[in-house]
C-alpha cells in the first residue's frame, strides 16, 4: 500500500497518495477549516482535459495565408517533443533576430503552482530574460488600482496597512468593523503560495462572542459569514465612494472627526473638506445626497457615522471594490474615512485593505526569507498594465496613460505564456479573441485544454504540482511543506523547468538558464535562504535531506507589534510614511500634478461610466462578477467539486426573486445574460440574498462559444466575461474594471446549446510546410 506524502496547495496543505487507480487526498490535521477546493484535486489524475502530448493548431503549422484569423476554431495536430521543441526554438530565433525583444510578450499570473521552484510566472522570465529579454506586465487583475493608488496615499502597497492591522487585532479589540465589499470566507479559502490553516472563520466568531458588531456593505448578504449576523447594508453597486463621502459628512457636520489627529497625521484635508461640503463644486456630499445615489437610507447613514465615531472601528476595504470604474477613489476614500476617526494605528482599529482577500493577510510575518529563484534582470523597458492586453495587441504603436507616464504600446509579434488563463481573467472575451488573432505566434504551456490553449499555436504540455517536488511556502504561513510527487506526469507532461531547458539547449544558452543544477539540485540550493536565516537567527536549520524526509517545518514569525501603522502613530517624525510628505495623502500633489480628469488630487464621487445613451434601461440589471466558491479562479474547473455545483452543466447565476418574476424566470432555468459586448447561458437560482435589480454571476467557467468562428459568440458554460468591459479604471492605474457590468436577462427558450468544453479533445493529422512562416512584409 502507498503511503501518503505531504504536499501543499493555494487552498491548503494536505497530503494525498494514488492508490487503485484513484488520488486520495487529506486535509493537513493542524488545518481547522479545511477548504472543499481540496476536492477537485483528484481528477488531475483522470482528467480526460489533460494535455497528453505537445500540439501544433495546424494553420500555424502549414503557414497558410491568414492562419491567425482560425485561432479558436483550428484544429490541433500532435507531434513529438523533439519537434515541438525544435519548432519553438526556430520561432524565438526567427521573432528575436528580426524584431529584438521589444516583440515579445512574455504572459504569466502568479497562481499556476505553490511551488518556490516551479513557479511558471518565476520559469518563463527567467527563461526570457536569458534571451534577451521581454515586454512585461505590472500589476494584477485582482488589486491593480490599489496597487497604484495607495502609493501615492499611504507609501508602498502591502506595506502599511497589510502589516498592521492582524485577525488577532481584530478578536481582541475591534468593537466595530464595518466592511465595504465585505469579508467572503470563499476568498480566505486560498493564498499565493499555500495556507496551512484557515482561521478566518474562528477569529471573526471570536470577535463576535466578545460583543463585536460588523457591518456588511454589500449588494450581497453572504459577503460575510452569516453567523455573525452583520447588519447588512444592500448597496447599489459601484457606489461605495458615495456612501463613504456621506459617512465622512455626517462626521463633520455634527464633529465627530478627529481634527487633531488629521492635523498631525495628515495632510490636504482642507482641500477634501472643501469639495465634501460643497465648497468648491456647489455640491454638499450629505447623507441625502448620498443616499440618493447608493440606495442606503439618509437616517441609517447618520447612524452609522455616529457609531463608527465611538468605538474601535475598523474600516475594510475589498478587492472587489477597485476593479469597476474609477476604483481607486475607494481605496483612497476608506483610508480618508479611517483617518477621520482618528483610529489608524491603534489595535483593531483604523484601515485595512484586502482584508479576507486572501487567508494569510492578517496573520504575522515571519521572520525569515522564502526560497525565491531568481528571474534574472529584464534588460527591456516596455511594459503594460496587466489588464490592457488587449489594448496592447489591437492598437500596437498608440499612446495610453500611466500613473503620470504616457507610453506607447509595443508591436508584439509573439506571445508567450506559461502560468495563468487569459481567457479567464480578462475581460470582454470576444474583443480578446480579436486580439488574439493579431500576434504571429502564440506559445503556451499548459496543463488542460483551456480556452488559451484553444487559441495558441504551439500548445505544451506541462505538469501539475502532484507530478514534480517542489518546496511549498507562502507569506505569512509558518509551514514549509515539502510538496512530493504523488502521481508521474500525465502522458508526456513535462515541468516548465525541462521545457525551458530543452529549449534553451537549442539556443545555446542552456547553462545560463539552468546554472547546470537539476531540479532536485535547484529545491536544496533555494532551501538553503530559509537554512541560513534560521541558522543565523538561532532557530533548528535542518538539512534540506532532513527537511524533505520529515514532510515540513514551522518558520518563525516577526512580534506583532502593530506594525507601520503603530509605529507611525507612535512617532511620525521618527517613523515616517514613505509618501512624498511623510504622512497620509489626503489631498496628493502628484496625482493632482498628472492632470487626470478621472482621477485628481483627493479622492471624489465620479458616476459610472455609460458607454451609449439609453444603457441603463436597455440592461437595467447589475452583475456582480465576482470569485468563485467552487474553485481557484479557472483552475481545475473540470474538478469534481466544481462540476458538482454547476447545473444542467451550466454555471448558477443568483437573481432576485422580484427580478426573477418580472422576467418569468423560475428556479433551475436556462438563462441568457446579455448586452452589447455578448451574451452567455447560465442556470437561475433565486435567492434574497442579492440586492434588487443585481444579478451575481462568478468568474471562472471555462469560456464555451456556441460558435468558434463567430466574432461575436455566447458562451454557453456561463462565462461572465463574455459580458465584462475591458476598460481601465482610469488614466492612473488602467487597471481592470471586470467586477461589474449592466446586463439584461430571459429565459432561453428551445433546446439550450450542449456544454462539450469537458469533452475529450479530438486531433487531427498535418503536416509543415518548408521554413514554416515567412517574415512579413
Amino acid at each position: 500500500m502507498n503511503r501518503f506524502k505531504t504536499h501543499s496547495s493555494h487552498w491548503g496543505a494536505f497530503s494525498g497518495r494514488y492508490e487503485n487507480g484513484g488520488l486520495e487526498i487529506r486535509p493537513h490535521p493542524g488545518d481547522p477549516h479545511p477548504s472543499p477546493l481540496l476536492g477537485n484535486i483528484p481528477a488531475i489524475a483522470h482528467s480526460p482535459m489533460r494535455i497528453r502530448r505537445p500540439a501544433i493548431r495546424r494553420g500555424w503549422l502549414e503557414g497558410t495565408p491568414d492562419h491567425a484569423q482560425n485561432r479558436g476554431a483550428d484544429n490541433y495536430v500532435e507531434v513529438s517533443w523533439p519537434r515541438a521543441a525544435d519548432l519553438v526554438a526556430k520561432e524565438l530565433q526567427r521573432v528575436y533576430g528580426n524584431f529584438g525583444p521589444e516583440a515579445v510578450f512574455g504572459g504569466s499570473y502568479g497562481w499556476s503552482s505553490a511551488g518556490r521552484f516551479h513557479h511558471a510566472q518565476s520559469q518563463i522570465h527567467r527563461f526570457l530574460n536569458v534571451l534577451g529579454g521581454y515586454v512585461s506586465s505590472v500589476n494584477t487583475y485582482s488589486s491593480g488600482a490599489a496597487m497604484v493608488i495607495l502609493p501615492h496615499v499611504l507609501g508602498p502597497y502591502d506595506h502599511f496597512d497589510r502589516k498592521s492591522v492582524t485577525w488577532d487585532a481584530i478578536e481582541r479589540s475591534s468593537e466595530l468593523v464595518v466592511a465595504f465589499g465585505g469579508m467572503a470566507l470563499k476568498n480566505t479559502d486560498v493564498h499565493g503560495g499555500g495556507i496551512s490553516a484557515h482561521i478566518v472563520r474562528q477569529t471573526l466568531n471570536g470577535a463576535s462572542e466578545r460583543g463585536a458588531r460588523f457591518v456588511l456593505v454589500s449588494p450581497l448578504k453572504d459577503d460575510f459569514p452569516a453567523e455573525l449576523n452583520a447588519q447588512w447594508l444592500p448597496i447599489i453597486p459601484g457606489t461605495d465612494v458615495a456612501l463613504m463621502l456621506g459617512l465622512a459628512y455626517a462626521l463633520v457636520s455634527e464633529r465627530l472627526h478627529d481634527r487633531g489627529f488629521l492635523d498631525r497625521y495628515t495632510v490636504g484635508y482642507e482641500r477634501f473638506e472643501a469639495y465634501l461640503l460643497g465648497r468648491s463644486d456647489g455640491v454638499e456630499k450629505s447623507p441625502e445626497w448620498a443616499s440618493h445615489i447608493c440606495g442606503i437610507g439618509v437616517e441609517t447613514i447618520r447612524d452609522l457615522a455616529r457609531s463608527m465615531a465611538g468605538p474601535r472601528t475598523l474600516i475594510t476595504v475589498s478587492h472587489s471594490l477597485q476593479r469597476a470604474d474609477h476604483g481607486e477613489q475607494p481605496v483612497w476614500m476608506g483610508v480618508v474615512l479611517a483617518a477621520m476617526l482618528g483610529q489608524m494605528g491603534l489595535d483593531g482599529g483604523g484601515y485595512a485593505y484586502s482584508l479576507g482577500a486572501l487567508g494569510n493577510i492578517g496573520k504575522g510575518q515571519l521572520g525569515v526569507p522564502l526560497p525565491t529563484l531568481s528571474q534574472f534582470k529584464n534588460p527591456v523597458a516596455d511594459f503594460i498594465p496587466v489588464a490592457r492586453i488587449a489594448d496592447m495587441l489591437l492598437n500596437p504603436g498608440d499612446e495610453f496613460h500611466y500613473n503620470g507616464k504616457a507610453m506607447r504600446y509595443p508591436d508584439i509579434r509573439l506571445v508567450y505564456w506559461a502560468g495563468g488563463n487569459p481567457f479567464h481573467h480578462h475581460q470582454d472575451i470576444n474583443r480578446l479573441r480579436a486580439a488574439f488573432k493579431r500576434p504571429e505566434t502564440i506559445i503556451v504551456h499548459e496543463t488542460a485544454w483551456t480556452s488559451s490553449a484553444r487559441h495558441a499555436d504551439i500548445v505544451l504540455p506541462a505538469t501539475t504540482t502532484i507530478e514534480r517536488d517542489d518546496i511549498g511556502a507562502a507569506d505569512r504561513d509558518p509551514l514549509m511543506v515539502a510538496m512530493k510527487k504523488l502521481i508521474e506526469p500525465v502522458g508526456e507532461a513535462r515541468d516548465d523547468y525541462e521545457i525551458f531547458s530543452e529549449i534553451a539547449r537549442r539556443l545555446g544558452k542552456i547553462e545560463e538558464f539552468t546554472e547546470n543544477r537539476t531540479s532536485k539540485e535547484w529545491l536544496a540550493f533555494l532551501f538553503e535562504t530559509t537554512q541560513k536565516a534560521l541558522a543565523a537567527a538561532g532557530q533548528e536549520a535542518p538539512a534540506f535531506e532532513a527537511f524533505w524526509e520529515r514532510g515540513e517545518m514551522r518558520l518563525p514569525l516577526k512580534p506583532n507589534d502593530g506594525g507601520p501603522a503603530r509605529a507611525f502613530r507612535d512617532g511620525p517624525s521618527g517613523s515616517p510614511l514613505q509618501t512624498p510628505s511623510g504622512k497620509i495623502e489626503i489631498f496628493s500633489e502628484t496625482v493632482e500634478s498628472f492632470g487626470y480628469d478621472d482621477c485628481r488630487g483627493h479622492p471624489r464621487w465620479y458616476p459610472p461610466r455609460v458607454e451609449t445613451e439609453g444603457d441603463e434601461s436597455r440592461f437595467p440589471l447589475h452583475l456582480v462578477c465576482n470569485q468563485p466558491h467552487q474553485r481557484l479562479h479557472s483552475q481545475l474547473d473540470y474538478g469534481d467539486f466544481s462540476r458538482f455545483t454547476k447545473i444542467k452543466g451550466r454555471e448558477p447565476v443568483r437573481i432576485n426573486p422580484v427580478d426573477a418574476a418580472r422576467r418569468g424566470i423560475s428556479d433551475g432555468d436556462i438563462v441568457r445574460l446579455f448586452n452589447v459586448r455578448g451574451s452567455c447561458l447560465a442556470a437561475a437560482v433565486i435567492s434574497e440574498g442579492v440586492r434588487e435589480s443585481v444579478m451575481q454571476l462568478a468568474t471562472g467557467a471555462w469560456f464555451e462559444p456556441d460558435d468558434a468562428a463567430a466574432d461575436k459568440a455566447m458562451c454557453v458554460h456561463g462565462n461572465p466575461n463574455i459580458l465584462t468591459r475591458d476598460v481601465g479604471t482610469s488614466q492612473l492605474a488602467q487597471a481592470s474594471t471586470g467586477q461589474l457590468t449592466r446586463v439584461e436577462v430571459e429565459r432561453f427558450v428551445g433546446e439550450p446549446p450542449p456544454v462539450r468544453i469537458f469533452e475529450t479533445m479530438k486531433f487531427v493529422e498535418g503536416g509543415a510546410a518548408p521554413g514554416r512562416i515567412a517574415d512579413p512584409e
